[in-house]
């Protein structure tokens, strides 16, 4: 009887995390599809726009950021928390991340510890499912044809995502999210998301907790750090969070400056002094 108990335990768990590994895809998928977003000149002037020319800078500045990043490498740390009934469990692992555009990721697993089955079944089955979300993009892209757009406010927090806009899904897609997301008013980047999957992958999930931040790594906007914070209807919480480090820009092609944002710089340096220093 001793022997048989661990083996229910262990099963039971793996249930439960098995519910809450399609809850962490679409993060993942989510961050990728974003891909790098660059910095524009700053003008030293913030105006506040209609929520219609906020997205329509959004979707434009994701489309040239996408374009113009061709190559990079970036290091991942994953964590898997486990807590409740039946088991406590815990796995972890480092892995080395290449980029090549339009659409591959090549992985290299550095360490891991943990069960053998939550390595392979939950982080090796997140891997590759991101590489096959990549080519299906154009159904997770943060754009008018995926998402609804309302809400918006402006905040000034000092730290330049000022814009906040509500998202709800159009389409019925277990990769798609609902909630808030930050954008950035001068690069027109999305720095943050707080967010909930659009559909429940289970019955037995209560309810899981997005929080998704990105900061800018030279020229360009990255994932920061993820956690996804999912509940269980009958006990149990499961955590995961990661972390990007070691960000390596290796291809990119300049970007085009539109007929538009050249006036606006010429409008601007009139009326203020540029600042065309990226921190």
């Amino acid at each position: 009887m001793q022997m048989r108990k661990p083996q229910f335990r262990g099963r039971a768990a793996r249930t439960r995390l098995d519910m809450v590994s399609s809850v962490i895809l679409f993060l993942l998928v989510s961050a990728s599809s974003g891909r790098g977003q660059t910095v524009v000149l700053q003008t030293g002037m913030v105006s506040h726009l209609s929520l219609e020319q906020v997205v329509d800078k959004l979707i434009v500045k994701n489309a040239e950021r996408a374009a113009a990043l061709q190559r990079y490498q970036s290091r991942r740390f994953y964590r898997l928390e486990y807590t409740g009934f039946p088991a406590s469990l815990k796995a972890e692992m480092v892995v080395d991340m290449v980029y090549e555009a339009p659409a591959t990721k090549t992985f290299k697993i550095v360490s891991q510890s943990g069960p053998k089955w939550m390595i392979d079944r939950i982080f090796k089955g997140l891997l590759q499912a991101e590489q096959e979300g990549l080519k299906n993009r154009e159904r997770v892209e943060l754009n008018r044809n995926n998402y609804a757009f309302s809400g918006m406010e402006f905040k000034d927090g000092g730290d330049g995502c000022s814009y906040v806009l509500a998202v709800q899904p159009k389409i019925s897609n277990k990769l798609l999210y609902r909630g808030r997301i930050w954008v950035n008013s001068k690069d027109f980047a999305v720095c943050r998301i707080e967010a909930e999957p659009a559909k429940n992958p289970s019955i037995w999930i209560k309810n899981t907790a997005i929080h998704h931040i990105y900061q800018k790594f030279g020229d360009f906007w990255f994932p920061s750090e993820n956690q996804s914070t999912s509940t269980m209807r009958v006990g149990g919480r499961a955590v995961l969070s990661i972390k990007y480090q070691n960000y390596e820009i290796l291809a990119a092609r300049p970007l085009q400056e539109t007929d538009s944002e050249r006036s606006e710089l010429r409008r601007s340096s009139i009326s203020a002094p540029l600042s065309n220093r990226v921190e």
